[in-house]
């Protein structure tokens, strides 16, 4: 066999770049090319890069799951063409360090 033939049948796991989509919840997509040894952060940070916010601002799922900053394309059995949601995070409440205080007042002479 030639070794063109041998690369025609190499299968999908051995490709060594996958393109991904991310999208977010507003409909904006952006693809990007990784490697499946390459954590996920890397698009991350491209991602929140592009859209002028921090990487605090964003959760990133696969599959239903949170990815991690970590995790490789690899790891979660990613094929090409997979989509990564990104979802703002939420933000308010109270920190750990914060208290709220409410306060009544009572006129006793009403009571």
């Amino acid at each position: 066999m030639s070794s063109s033939q041998e690369e025609d049948k190499k299968p999908e796991d051995q490709k060594p770049q996958i393109i991904l989509k991310v999208k977010s919840q507003d409909g904006d997509e952006v693809l990007f090319k990784i490697k499946k040894s390459t954590p996920l952060r890397k698009i991350m940070y491209a991602y929140c890069d592009r859209r002028g916010l921090k990487l605090d601002a964003f959760a990133f799922m696969f599959d239903g799951t949170r990815i991690r900053r970590e995790d490789t394309p690899h790891e979660l059995d990613m094929e090409d063409g997979d989509e990564i949601d990104a979802f703002r995070t939420m933000s308010g409440g109270l920190r750990a360090d914060q208290r709220q205080w409410s306060y009544m007042v009572f006129d006793h002479n009403r009571l």
